[in-house]
């Protein structure tokens, strides 16, 4: 039985539309290692590690995938069996370096490679090849970020399971509770509610929460905090989830009931803007201006969204500067933040897709 997360068919097709896309680029070759690239391309993401494993797309050839031989089960019935690329595996003692030489064109002068692929590698592939490696990113972020009907289906199941975790949230956050704590039980239910991998869970109380990427302490959760709850994980297909939403213990104050019907009403300003044809840029501004206008923006220390999908971070980025037109089956954050240091935070996570 396959262990594909979708049909054969869906990754035939990806890696034909890879090759199709590396062409109408110019490049002669894309060397693809493990990480979020490969799992979507072959729908497993092998190791990062010291033995090369590297998935080589040549423009109008089969594929070929550089693996070690200690790692071959992972890839051979999926790989070798439904899609048909060719494997050349390799043991140590052996050069794989070579291997990839092997199946790149004689000719390439244009190679580029997958942002996740070391130094390590990366390296010597160029030193090999005699050309200068170009990142590989622009193609393949063109073929991630618009997602099919499949890939939609399996965000909302994650987004679903991400909202059942966030329902049980009020029974665990109560005073006298450390962060910490409060993160073990969310970090179990993440699991519990149907995800496969616990991603990031930060539990950010009272001035905590103003720094967006605290993660969790032994502090103490207070009367009257204002506790940032971000959790993510990934269902079994490996798409992710990412939900934000920001609680308050007892009741807030006037000012943080005010703040935070201002940042909702530009966070729903930024929604109200997506569209197809509309740029990234375009739907940050939304939710800037709101915050501007009554008086928060300085307290918007990042960008409006993020795609998402095999990563939790991915293109589009719903950024100031990002003048990318947006597309229907495209997937992404709408999450304007206001912080004050030293006081609270209030973030806020909607997806679009």
């Amino acid at each position: 039985m396959s262990a594909l997360p979708f049909p054969a068919s869906v990754y035939a097709a990806r890696l034909a539309r890879a090759g199709e896309l590396a062409s109408a680029a110019g490049l002669d070759a894309v060397i693809v290692g493990p990480g979020p690239d490969l799992r979507y391309l072959l729908g497993v993401e092998g190791d990062t590690i010291e033995r090369l494993t590297a998935l080589v797309l040549v423009p109008g050839a089969d594929a070929v995938i550089v693996v070690p031989r200690m790692e071959l089960a992972k890839v051979r019935d999926i790989a070798a069996g439904e899609l048909g690329v060719r494997i050349a595996d390799w043991v140590d003692g052996e050069d794989p370096y070579a291997l990839v030489l092997q199946a790149l064109p004689s000719a390439a002068t244009r190679v580029a490679v997958s942002d996740a692929l070391p130094a390590l590698h990366v390296i010597p592939i160029g030193e090999r090849t005699g050309v200068r490696l170009e990142l590989a990113t622009p193609v393949l972020r063109e073929a991630r970020m618009v997602k099919d009907a499949a890939e939609a289906a399996e965000l909302a199941r994650a987004g679903a399971a991400i909202d059942a975790v966030h329902r049980r949230v009020p029974d665990w956050l109560r005073a006298g509770r450390t962060e910490r704590e409060v993160a073990a039980d969310i970090a179990t239910a993440i699991v519990e509610e149907g995800h496969e991998t616990v991603e990031f869970v930060i539990v950010g109380s009272g001035p905590n929460g103003a720094d967006p990427h605290h993660e969790v302490s032994d502090r103490v959760i207070q009367d009257g905090d204002v506790v940032v709850v971000d959790i993510g994980g990934a269902v079994p297909s490996g798409y992710n989830s990412d939900s934000t939403r920001t609680y308050a213990v007892g009741s807030p104050t006037d000012e943080q009931a005010e703040r935070i019907a201002v940042l909702v009403r530009a966070q729903q300003a930024a929604v109200d803007a997506v569209r197809p044809g509309v740029t990234a840029s375009e739907v940050d501004a939304a939710a800037r201006t709101a915050l501007s206008d009554a008086g928060l923006g300085d307290a918007f220390l990042h960008r409006t969204g993020h795609g998402i999908g095999v990563s939790v971070h991915e293109e589009p980025y719903i950024a100031p500067g990002n003048d990318l037109p947006l597309r229907e089956g495209m997937a992404f954050s709408i999450e304007p933040g206001i912080y004050f240091p030293g006081e609270w935070a209030r973030a806020s996570r909607t997806s679009s897709w």
